[in-house]
């Protein structure tokens, strides 16, 4: 837009940029024309009309119907970012791929941008992708059914992850980070069903960059029923991240995986702290530690397999240097070969000087209803109280403030009002 002022004969032109412009809010609905105006009466049709004319710091507030997707490649600024989200109190489904990728909703190095509010299913490859930016949020989307992924993302800093549910992804994982992208946040998400992992982190270091994704945080995810080609939560070539508050069931490989084979380097200085780890009777170990990585740190986690020989932890040799674990709700399952001989918790505690302050303890010990899935702790659980204080854990999964009672409780679930008492319990 062009703004003249006459003053003394000269003329002065102004330009207004498109980054000094008003923020506008456009509108897509099924009932609409890309001719239109974008406004809620007279709105566009398709998305990619929206992704093609918006600019840093518009809204596009999308109707119910059935749509196909769109690749967006404009981005948003940290002080105007741009908005791709469903009208309010409506659920819009992207049923076709976008007109350039495989995929329902691409962001190409549109950062700065937030998508929310969509249901994703049954894309090519995957429901919702966003590579090369930063400062991207995918929030409160529906995604089931997609070919490969339900998120994929790649060399993407600063990402957020929230409030998503990820479900049946055919050939991998419910949420896939990768590509050397930093400071990941996956939050509150529900992963279930997925052929491959529930959450898969690697840095891989063939596609460039330097192959690490450090400084992650992956807390609050209620994961489960995920497939044998992939753990609950991998992470291959990731440090310095926090793994917190998070109940995994029913998996079928392991449930928390520190490992490299693609990433740039070990998954080494990582903190796994507070999270309800049960696999299922045809799963792996609770936790699998491997291929150097070391300084890893483990507490208050309740860790079981349902089967008759895996357990709790396997870590190899070159990973146990600075790993320190306490504080733990265990099975007599622990090993540092791959399973080929078994320890027990005192065998562990002699071998490693790990865990002195665990114990051992039954799924019905601990829960509300194991059957029924509710991994609540009972009132007289024996991890009621039994943890150490973690100032990076303030609260559990549900947001209660921890401790409700004297100390801690171990695991994902702070009981509530929990009154103070004698646990009973052995701790062997």
């Amino acid at each position: 837009m062009l703004s003249t002022v006459l003053r003394r004969g000269a003329v002065f032109v102004f330009v207004l940029t498109a980054s000094a412009a008003q923020a506008t809010t456009y509108y897509v609905a099924t009932s609409g024309n890309d001719g239109n105006p974008g406004t809620l009466s007279q709105p566009w049709k398709t998305l990619q009309h929206a992704a093609d004319r918006i600019v840093a710091g518009d809204t596009v507030r999308v109707r119910a119907g059935n749509y196909a997707g769109a690749n967006f490649e404009t981005p948003g600024t940290a002080a105007r970012p741009i908005v791709l989200e469903a009208y309010t109190g409506e659920s819009p489904a992207i049923t076709a791929d976008n007109p350039v990728t495989p995929d329902g909703i691409n962001l190409e190095g549109a950062s700065y941008m937030t998508v929310q509010g969509f249901t994703v299913n049954g894309r090519t490859r995957a429901g919702i992708r966003a590579v090369t930016c930063n400062h991207v949020t995918i929030r409160n989307n529906r995604m089931d059914a997609n070919g490969y992924w339900g998120i994929l993302t790649g060399f993407c800093d600063d990402l957020l992850i929230d409030h998503n549910v990820t479900s049946r992804s055919v050939r991998q994982h419910g949420i896939y980070v990768g590509n050397s992208g930093d400071r990941p946040v996956i939050r509150r998400n529900f992963v279930w069903g997925n052929t491959g992992s529930g959450i898969h982190m690697n840095g891989d270091e063939s596609q460039g960059g330097d192959g690490i994704i450090s400084g992650a945080i992956v807390e609050a995810n209620t994961i489960n029923g995920n497939g044998t080609s992939g753990s609950g939560i991998n992470m291959d070539g990731v440090q310095n991240s926090v793994i917190r508050n998070n109940l995994l069931y029913n998996n079928h490989a392991s449930g928390i995986s520190l490992y490299q084979i693609d990433g740039g380097g070990p998954s080494t200085g990582n903190r796994v702290l507070n999270n309800t780890v049960i696999v299922a009777s045809n799963g792996r170990w609770a936790l699998n530690i491997q291929d150097g990585a070391s300084n890893t740190t483990l507490r208050n986690n309740i860790l079981y397999n349902l089967g008759s020989y895996r357990g709790v932890i396997d870590i190899s040799a070159d990973s146990l240097s600075g790993t320190t674990s306490d504080y733990n709700a265990v099975m007599n399952r622990f090993t540092t070969d791959d399973g080929d001989s078994i320890l027990t918790l005192a065998q562990w505690r002699t071998q490693t000087g790990q865990d002195a302050h665990s114990f051992v303890a039954t799924p019905a010990q601990l829960f509300v209803n194991v059957s029924g899935n509710d991994y609540h702790l009972s009132p007289s659980s024996p991890a009621v109280d039994h943890g150490v204080t973690l100032a990076d854990v303030p609260t559990d999964l549900a947001g209660t403030t921890r401790p409700q009672g004297a100390a801690y409780d171990v695991g994902a679930y702070e009981l509530t009002g929990n009154p103070v008492f004698s646990h009973g319990f052995e701790s062997e």
